[in-house]
């Protein structure tokens, strides 16, 4: 039974058409990976689907009484509650129901209506057929998952980072079992094991999902079905994403192969034409023009985005040692982490791990001078020219284009050389001219990887900077990576990014 119907779906962002009368269905229990390169409407379509966006034309219709669970990127929760308070509103009704049951006992202890004992005795027979005396170890199971027990269920919300916060929504949502999960980017804000416990969670999850994401490795484990958006055509594929990736090349080689065929047949009718149309066999000429006319013409194959290029630009350095770090202590109003020491030599290309919410961050922002330490020492050597990447995707005014933000940070490039470097990162042309607040999240992390490779540099450090990027993007930064002759000290949670190039791995733990 389906779900959702997709009918003759059209929308356009600015000047871009994203859809053009495009259908799809999902079906009951269906586990749909969302995939697409940056900028083709992922999340604008997550967002259809969830009621936020309208489209342009066209009908999007959902079975009655369908139950939907919605997680964007940039998830809010309102309200001030603990973190296991949230997650126990995912069973509000049961706790209601239990409210109600013990209300009847009391009232039967004090009139002793046997009707009043006997709806108290229905009440009971429900949540226990609802598992409702399992809530707590439901919950429990789920925090541990998600790393949420490390950050205790009695913090309150608003004072999580976004990243936290974020998981404790997921989780909640995973709790309540909606009909159909709407999940944009769920492993952004996720650690390697919470992302590997979450694929094991999604991939026996009773009821149907649609889950935007970058991760493949996720998508492989987790989908019976991918949904492809490229080129403003929305395809359906059935099977793993393995599966989408040899079906999608065998449909591109036979839409190529019958185009030039057409081609070739078109090209033929057309000489013909050309040769009689003035002779005796004008009238078979003038037939095969109409025929040519009404012919259905095959689009053209679509041609290949050529893959970003983030060629780090390297200023020299001579020295061994070029950071050294002694029982420092960083965080905010006190230490999230125990004094912290290590030396790190130059052309290391080092790794940070840890859960989400640790102080990962933070380490990054004290190193880089954006906040300040709250004791012990760190120096880095007089050589070191920094390049740092911060994981918030934020700017000064979002009102600017990428053109404007590349010429503003460097005047010496004019247009035409801005709009190049933005090109050789994957920003097209039109989207170079948009209002960058508009752009997706990987074409806004494009622009900054932009801004960062066009300064030389002998010592980056990236905060989580694969977030939001598409695979020939990350495949992209992987490589530039692997040949860069610097420094690296990355936080990342996707080890199969790191895992061919890194030097050392560090697992941030709290003692």
């Amino acid at each position: 039974m389906s779900l959702l119907e997709i009918k003759n779906l059209s929308h356009t962002y600015g000047d871009k058409i994203l859809y053009k009368d495009e259908s799809l269905v999902l079906f009951k229990g269906e586990h749909m990976g969302i995939v697409g390169c940056n900028g083709t409407g992922k999340s604008t379509l997550i967002g259809m689907l969830s009621g936020e966006i309208i489209p342009d034309r066209g009908r999007i219709v959902w079975q009655p009484n369908i139950k939907l669970g919605h997680l964007d990127q940039h998830a809010v929760v309102l309200g001030e509650y603990t973190a296991t308070e949230y997650l126990k509103t995912a069973f509000q009704n049961l706790y209601i129901l239990e409210e109600r049951m013990n209300k009847l006992y009391e009232k039967y202890a004090s009139i002793g209506n046997e009707k009043d004992l006997l709806q108290a005795a229905e009440c009971q027979t429900l949540l226990e057929t609802r598992e409702f005396y399992l809530i707590e170890s439901r919950i429990e199971k789920v925090m541990n998952g998600l790393g949420l027990s490390a950050i205790g269920g009695d913090k309150l919300l608003s004072k999580l980072s976004g990243g936290q916060r974020a998981k404790v929504i997921l989780a909640k949502l995973l709790l309540e079992e909606p009909d159909v999960l709407l999940l944009d980017e769920p492993t952004n804000f996720l650690d390697k094991e919470h992302v590997l416990w979450l694929s094991e969670y999604l991939s026996v999850f009773p009821n149907a999902f649609a889950v935007v994401s970058h991760d493949y490795d996720l998508l492989e484990k987790i989908s019976s079905c991918i949904c492809d958006i490229d080129g403003g055509i929305i395809r359906k594929y059935t099977g793993k994403y393995s599966d989408f990736l040899k079906q999608k090349e065998h449909l591109r080689e036979e839409h190529i192969r019958r185009y030039h065929a057409q081609q070739q047949q078109i090209k033929k009718t057309e000489e013909f034409i050309r040769k009689n149309i003035a002779g005796v066999n004008s009238k078979n000429a003038k037939g095969r023009r109409k025929q040519l006319e009404r012919m259905e013409r095959i689009a053209p194959p679509s041609v290949t985005i050529p893959k970003p290029d983030f060629y780090f630009l390297e200023s020299p350095s001579s020295a061994h040692e070029v950071l050294k770090v002694k029982n420092l202590e960083v965080g905010y109003y006190y230490s999230l982490l125990p004094p912290l020491n290590f030396t790190i030599n130059g052309g290391q290309k080092i790794v940070i791990t840890g859960f989400n919410g640790i102080g990962k961050s933070t380490l990054l922002k004290t190193l880089t001078g954006y906040i300040e330490k709250i004791s012990g020492e760190f120096m880095f050597d007089n050589s070191v020219r920094l390049g740092y990447y911060e994981q918030d995707i934020t700017w000064e005014d979002p009102l600017l284009t990428p053109i404007q933000i590349i010429t503003k940070y460097y005047p010496s490039l004019n247009i035409k050389e801005a709009r190049r470097q933005l090109s050789r990162c994957g920003i097209s042309n039109d989207h170079a001219i948009q209002a960058v607040s508009t752009l997706s999240g990987g074409e806004q992390a494009k622009v900054k990887l932009c801004k960062l490779i066009l300064s030389p540099c002998n010592f980056l450090i990236l905060d989580e900077p694969i977030n939001h990027l598409d695979f020939a993007a990350k495949e992209a930064l992987q490589n530039s990576l692997k040949d860069f002759g610097g420094t690296v000290l990355i936080v990342c949670h996707e080890e199969t990014f790191y895992r061919s190039w890194a030097d050392q791995v560090i697992n941030i733990e709290i003692t």
